[in-house]
């Protein structure tokens, strides 16, 4: 991909063996896929990256990021993202799609957190598993102190703990319905109240 196949100090192209037409480089290696599996072996220095997942491409973008910041590009590897007449392929543009698709994910993720942090959690084999709210648990700085709850979400195989408003509006309220219980975001259809623990307590104890 781009951040390896147009770096010249990891592809090992030098500006004699780059091409005069549009700044091919017909030496050195694209391994972008030994970038995010840690596989430096033959098999691992690979141009495919179709098989990785979501978050491994922007593992990939970084390594891109990192190099444009820090190289000075001399040319381009022809294969599998660039062609002999140094434009992009198809694949090239399949890769940078998932990208895109990746940093939208991950854009939707932060917003996700921003409604539902996650839980301060501690667990031990005698006490069971402990978890509460504050201010900043999650690593989300808000105005908002919040009630530990189970947040199920689909394909997850087990349900993780969230810190949950418990007043004001629902945060997927739309303006067509402006009242609202003043329950904050409690009777959310994903969360489950853990048993045993008060309804409104920023602090809950499950044990083992």
């Amino acid at each position: 991909m781009r951040n390896v196949a147009e770096v010249n100090e990891r592809t090992g192209c030098v500006p004699e063996s780059v091409s005069e037409i549009q700044g091919v480089c017909h030496r050195g290696r694209d391994a972008s896929r030994a970038f995010v599996t840690g596989d430096y072996s033959e098999g691992g220095l690979v141009d495919d990256v179709s098989a990785l997942s979501l978050s491994e491409m922007l593992t990939l973008q970084s390594w891109l990021s990192f190099y444009e910041k820090n190289y000075e590009v001399m040319g381009r590897v022809t294969g599998r993202f660039y062609g002999e007449d140094g434009l992009p392929t198809p694949e090239l543009t399949q890769a940078e799609a998932m990208i895109t698709k990746g940093l939208e994910a991950n854009k939707q993720e932060l917003k996700e957190k921003q409604k539902f942090p996650p839980c301060n959690a501690e667990w031990s084999s005698t006490r069971g598993s402990r978890f509460w709210c504050s201010q900043r648990s999650g690593g989300v700085s808000r105005d908002w102190i919040g009630v530990p709850r189970k947040l199920f979400k689909p394909g997850a195989k087990e349900p993780h703990c969230v810190c949950v408003r418990t007043t004001g509006p629902p945060s997927d309220q739309t303006p067509d319905k402006p009242t609202h219980r003043n329950r904050g975001d409690l009777e959310h259809p994903s969360l489950e109240e853990y048993t045993g623990c008060p309804r409104l307590a920023a602090r809950c104890s499950v044990p083992p």
